[in-house]
């Protein structure tokens, strides 16, 4: 039952193949007509992240970028660029090195998108108002296996104690009908579907009836693995591929009322949220995210606050590429493999047109500072 608990097995799997190939500037696409300077924002946070850190410590990532001392140089200067496009290419021309990451089992990766929702909400429940939003349990425990074993490093187990044991945390149905009792109600929301677009993008405002705006963020979760609803609905026949966006599914919902509950189980995984105060949404590498500019990846392969070359499909009818420079600042459950991202889109409903639509082909370049030799 331990196991049910895990976020990942305690066997060790296999990393797929990571390769990076040192490329020219002149190769990167769209980066003679790009506009660096628009990701100084994000930039300067990761840089503030970096200085605050140990000089010995290693950032992380399958690639090896170096310790954080071998980036005091570059993020010293960064913090005193102008927003001139002209004088932030230079300065990563000359102070930066660019490589491809690629997988060795698929010439491209995938990018999708995800935003902060606004969900309607009051701080009693009442009429429309029956949806729970759960803040952290108190007999929620989060193991971290290193503890006990430093070759388990990076694996955790989540649960709570039963007669003693550590037994797993409930799945989601079960958290909905009452088995997540020491879990306080943080606010009551009027819209399923909408509390658990907010689980799954981590963090977001609720608004009551008054106006007020409150943002929550990610505090825990019960353990068990994420399930796309969206591929349920593909598999089941109810939804065609290229017509799984969260507007679809809504529609579906409405359509379909009675097979909500059933169909949202299929996510076994519930998030749990804390009240977040600050000037936006805080990613996994502890800075705010900068809308169209910070990138969730996976940590196995890329360590955080790195800066990256993204090109790929805009998800915007008419649009053709998104090239850009980004930064890599936040992790995700299904943010798996080398070539992998989550671009943050932003706030509200003109942000989720954009990231629900968003599921793109695409490759990102590694920037980092001349040496610097990557591992891998």
């Amino acid at each position: 039952m331990l196991l049910a608990a895990c976020e990942e097995s305690s066997v060790p799997q296999p990393l797929p193949d990571i390769s990076l190939s040192k490329v020219s500037f002149a190769q990167l696409p769209g980066w003679a007509d790009g506009n660096p300077a628009d990701a100084l924002g994000a930039w300067r946070r990761s840089c503030e992240r970096i200085l605050a850190m140990d000089p010995a410590t290693p950032l992380g990532g399958k690639v090896g970028a170096g310790s954080a001392g071998d980036w005091r140089g570059v993020c010293t200067s960064i913090g005193g660029l102008s927003d001139d496009p002209a004088q932030v290419r230079a300065f990563v021309e000359g102070n930066f090195v660019p490589y491809a990451v690629s997988d060795k089992t698929s010439p491209e990766g995938l990018f999708t998108g995800y935003f902060e929702p606004i969900v309607q909400a009051s701080e009693q429940a009442g009429g429309a108002y029956q949806v729970p939003i759960h803040g952290l349990p108190s007999d929620h425990i989060t193991v971290h296996l290193k503890d006990f074993d430093p070759a388990l490093a990076g694996r955790t187990l989540v649960g709570r104690t039963e007669s003693g044991r550590l037994r797993p945390y409930p799945e989601r149905a079960a958290i909905i009908n009452g088995a997540g009792a020491q879990a306080p109600v943080l606010f009551w929301a009027d819209d399923a579907l909408d509390v658990f677009i907010l689980q799954v993008q981590g963090s977001g405002f609720v608004e009551l009836p008054d106006g007020r705006r409150h943002r929550i963020g990610f505090a825990g979760h019960n353990g068990h693995d994420y399930v796309s609803i969206g591929r349920t609905l593909i598999e089941q026949n109810e939804l065609r591929p290229d017509g799984a966006a969260w507007q679809d599914i809504r529609a579906w919902m409405e359509r379909h009322p009675q097979r909500t509950d059933a169909l949202l189980a299929h996510n076994r995984r519930y998030i749990f949220f804390r009240p977040i105060n600050g000037d936006g949404a805080q990613g996994a590498a502890g800075v705010a995210l900068t809308p169209q500019h910070s990138l969730a990846v996976d940590p196995k392969f890329l360590p955080l606050n790195v800066p990256l070359w993204l090109d790929t499909v805009h998800p915007a009818p008419g649009k053709d590429r998104l090239r850009r420079l980004v930064l890599a600042q936040d992790v995700g459950n299904a943010i798996r493999g080398p070539v992998r991202g989550d671009l943050y889109w932003g706030v509200g409903p003109d942000a989720l047109a954009l990231a629900g639509r968003m599921k793109s082909p695409g490759t990102y370049y590694l920037l980092l500072p001349i040496g610097i030799a990557p591992t891998t």
